[in-house]
């Protein structure tokens, strides 16, 4: 078989289980929490997952350079299937926040590598078209999972919603198996102790986001371990991120752009649905509004490989932070009224700005460094718009909870958001010139 194709579907399977299962717990936990108890563990289901999947995305894409994409990415896949066998069996609400941790590490390991492949096995013009159909399956997840969720609950039982991973994540496992490897690891020794200052650091900073009580030790005990981090990584001769990195002005002022943006606006997807539900829709309905941001989504990063070669960088950055800069303007209009079809405009224009950033800047990230960083690079690119993510998301939602109804807080959302959409603007016109020629002479 085809030496893409085998990957493609591996990749895919995985890709889908992933992103499934950030979603279809959404629709499932009001069920799980009345069988199990613990309510007050309730966030801790989500944030358990967050947290492994944002710590070990780097770390996976750095492994990946030192031991071979197809092996890391394998693991992957089985701690995923494990951790989904392991929820599926919980019996308590610490069973399955810690079940959901293992599962989140294993979709941290899987989730960069679309990405990194993408750029082993395709030239950067096909690049944009491989990482919209990659997209896609984000979009279809989201209409699917709250469906899945409700029959697995009306005609099985909530154990389902994991059980129900186990054999896609094997097919996705045997599709990789005939995979020749593409890239040839550097390997070096492991650089544990790094590894685990930067896991606790951030684990303990993404964890202010939840949490009520002591926030100041785990943000202090979070920021502490960080500078430790970089301090040892500066004398380390194979750190797990290599600080070189950052002095890489095109590849430091993408990361900037990238947790810039992606704390202005990307969070709001998560909200949508709701301001729909809020409005007298569907479960389902709330769901179609997010296809439309994969339609936008697709619609500009297919031929963004195409334009990087011609416009370069800096061009089409600029052009993506004014688009998400407009979707903010959009969304300033929303109230309460809104027709469903203005929210569907707003989506699709949501995902143009968001399709044409991510696919230019993770290209960037891959031809502008050494072959032997693109994995570190490429998840490091993702790792900056998870962290900006999920700052945005607990800013929004504290907008939400504490205004006087839902829609005044959607309101103060649109209005953070539009903010920091404009301060984006700031990286990309950072960067010198077009950088087409290191486009052209990338690996």
């Amino acid at each position: 078989m085809n030496n893409r194709l085998v990957v493609m579907i591996s990749i895919v399977l995985a890709m889908l289980v992933a992103s499934m299962d950030s979603t279809i717990i959404n629709t499932t936990m009001p069920i799980i929490v009345k069988d199990l108890g613990g309510r007050e563990l309730y966030a801790w289901v989500f944030t358990a997952y967050m947290i492994a999947s944002t710590v070990l995305s780097p770390l996976a894409g750095r492994m990946s350079d030192l031991f071979g994409r197809k092996t890391i990415f394998g693991i992957g896949i089985l701690l995923f299937m494990g951790g989904s066998l392991l929820c599926g069996f919980s019996h308590t609400m610490v069973q399955l926040v810690i079940y959901r941790a293992i599962q989140g590490i294993g979709a941290g390991i899987m989730l960069p590598f679309p990405a990194i492949l993408a750029g082993d096995l395709f030239p950067v013009e096909q690049r944009g078209k491989i990482q919209a159909f990659f997209t896609a399956m984000w979009g279809l997840s989201a209409v699917l999972a709250p469906l899945l969720g409700t029959f697995f609950v009306e005609y099985l039982n909530w154990h389902w919603i994991f059980f129900v991973n186990i054999p896609i994540c094997l097919i996705s496992f045997l599709a990789l198996l005939p995979y020749k490897e593409v890239y040839q690891p550097k390997k070096s020794s492991i650089d544990i102790l790094g590894a685990l200052l930067f896991a606790g650091g951030v684990s303990l900073l993404l964890a202010t986001t939840i949490v009520s009580h002591y926030i100041i030790l785990y943000a202090v005990g979070g920021a502490a371990l960080i500078v430790a981090f970089f301090f040892y990584e500066k004398s380390h001769p194979s750190p797990i991120v290599p600080l070189s990195l950052l002095r890489n002005r095109p590849i430091a002022w993408m990361l900037a752009g990238s947790f810039l943006s992606y704390a202005a606006l990307f969070g709001a997807s998560s909200f949508i649905p709701l301001f729909v539900q809020n409005q007298g829709y569907s479960l389902l309905i709330s769901g179609v509004a997010l296809l439309f941001v994969a339609a936008g989504w697709m619609a500009l990063s297919v031929p963004a490989g195409k334009w990087v070669l011609r416009y370069g960088y800096k061009r089409l950055l600029i052009i993506a932070n004014s688009i998400l800069v407009f979707t903010a303007v959009l969304m300033l209009i929303l109230k309460q009224s809104t027709p469903l079809s203005y929210i569907f405009l707003v989506m699709t224009v949501f995902g143009l700005a968001y399709g044409l950033l991510s696919t230019v800047s993770i290209i960037g990230s891959q031809q502008l460094v050494e072959p032997h960083q693109k994995g570190i690079s490429t998840s490091l690119q993702m790792f900056a718009r998870n962290i900006g993510t999920a700052v945005g998301v607990t800013l929004m939602g504290a907008f939400i909870t504490k205004a006087d109804n839902f829609f005044v807080g959607m309101g103060n959302l649109f209005l953070f958001g539009f903010i920091l959409s404009a301060a984006a603007i700031i990286p990309p016109l950072a960067l010198r010139g077009q950088m087409k020629e290191s486009v052209k002479s990338g690996s």
